[in-house]
């Protein structure tokens, strides 16, 4: 092994807890999902072509995940003390950052910022690590995910260049192959798509996993706590909207934790694939973190009008984002312990049967319902638990 490449790659014995630097790096991911659910709710309240401008805002927060998720998996396989991937790791800020500025104009005048920030992380962590692994076989992997992101650089490129809809069908291109990609672990000719060619800790990718979806947390109490400041906390609907937010906040995380979310760490070490886990764990996350984004639109729409006629479009947010969670975090579910909660799947199903008959009642009322729904999953959980020993991971073979 080079010596280069013996000080990129994390060494074994290293606390496999994420750093301070991670950390830092997930500030701006509460900015940016800010962005993306501000972007949407403009959407949706001045009465624009929602369908579209919907698809639009979801391109934009996939992009965010993606780099995210990425970010995450290299500063597990890497040495975050290096040199070398304290940079990409502020490259990859400054990155997150540019793209947050120009989300409101992405699809305008904006839209070569936001693609260039996006590629211009991707092609730079390659083209360090790439050369920084010589002479090791996990150049061959590294050398796997240049190539796929050089390829999707042509799309991303090609859209900003482009006017609408042209744009909107290449972003969309360049997000399928950029999440296809990911899916399955960056195959190329020159390697084998093997469970050993990405050797993750249990430990820090779950820890990671989990963190983020603290981001996508802190993100929902700034939306809806910024909503209800601009109020200046006048009206009894915009009172109890609140209420109604902070409680679904808390709620959502007594889901996410219990205990499933407890207990993936030990499921990803006891995995005979860790590989599939991480895979199935990461498609349950987006899942989870755009239902929070949408949670965070719905409810900061709730707050300024908690009365009067609901739209469509809101009903849509403040009920499918709590679908789109409950998705998400039966995944994890079935991921740990090889089942899905009977409670989950009756949660989503009444969220969606009451979704046609949600434009009849004011917005508060919406929110209400969907608070209802996860007070009743929360305690379903803890009913199931009372009186039987800790449930250990039942990782399916």
């Amino acid at each position: 092994m080079s010596t280069r490449a013996a000080a990129l790659l994390r060494k074994p014995g290293q606390p496999e807890r994420p750093s301070l630097l991670e950390l830092f790096f997930d500030l701006v991911f509460v900015f940016a999902l800010n962005r993306v659910s501000h972007r949407l709710v403009e959407d949706l309240t001045e009465r624009r072509a929602v369908v579209v401008e919907a698809g639009e805002t979801l391109l934009l927060l996939l992009a965010f995940l993606i780099l995210w998720f990425v970010t995450a998996w290299v500063t597990d396989i890497y040495d975050a003390k290096a040199p070398q991937l304290q940079v990409l790791v502020y490259v990859a800020m400054l990155g997150a950052m540019m793209m947050a500025v120009a989300v409101p104009r992405a699809f305008g005048d904006a839209g070569l910022v936001f693609a260039g920030a996006y590629i211009a992380v991707h092609l730079i962590r390659g083209l360090v690590i790439v050369p920084a692994l010589h002479g090791h076989e996990a150049q061959r992997r590294a050398a796997g995910v240049l190539l796929w992101f050089s390829l999707s650089a042509v799309p991303w490129i090609a859209g900003a260049i482009l006017p609408d809809p042209a744009r909107g069908l290449l972003w969309a291109l360049a997000v399928a192959i950029d999440g296809t990609a990911l899916l399955l672990f960056y195959p190329a000719p020159w390697t084998l798509a093997t469970p050993q060619q990405w050797p993750v800790s249990a430990e820090y990718i779950s820890e990671r996993y989990r963190q983020f979806f603290i981001i996508g947390l802190g993100e929902l109490i700034l939306t809806t706590g910024s909503a209800y400041s601009d109020t200046s906390f006048r009206g009894a609907g915009a009172v109890a909207a609140f209420a109604v937010a902070f409680a679904t906040t808390v709620l959502l995380f007594r889901v996410y934790v219990y205990k499933a979310g407890q207990l993936l760490p030990e499921a990803l070490a006891a995995a005979r694939e860790p590989s599939r886990l991480i895979r199935e764990a990461f498609i349950a996350h987006v899942l989870m973190i755009t239902g929070v984004v949408a949670v965070a639109v719905g409810y900061e729409i709730v707050i300024r009008h908690p009365f009067g006629h609901t739209e469509t479009a809101w009903t849509v947010a403040i009920l499918g984002g709590p679908i789109l969670f409950l998705f998400g975090r039966a995944l994890v579910e079935h991921a740990v312990f090889a089942r899905v909660s009977r409670s989950r799947v009756i949660g989503a199903l009444v969220l969606a049967g009451i979704a046609p008959t949600m434009t009849f009642v004011p917005p508060l009322t919406v929110a209400v319902a969907a608070v209802v729904v996860l007070a009743g999953i929360a305690t379903a959980d803890m009913m199931r638990a009372r009186g039987k020993p800790p449930e250990r991971p039942a990782v399916p073979r």
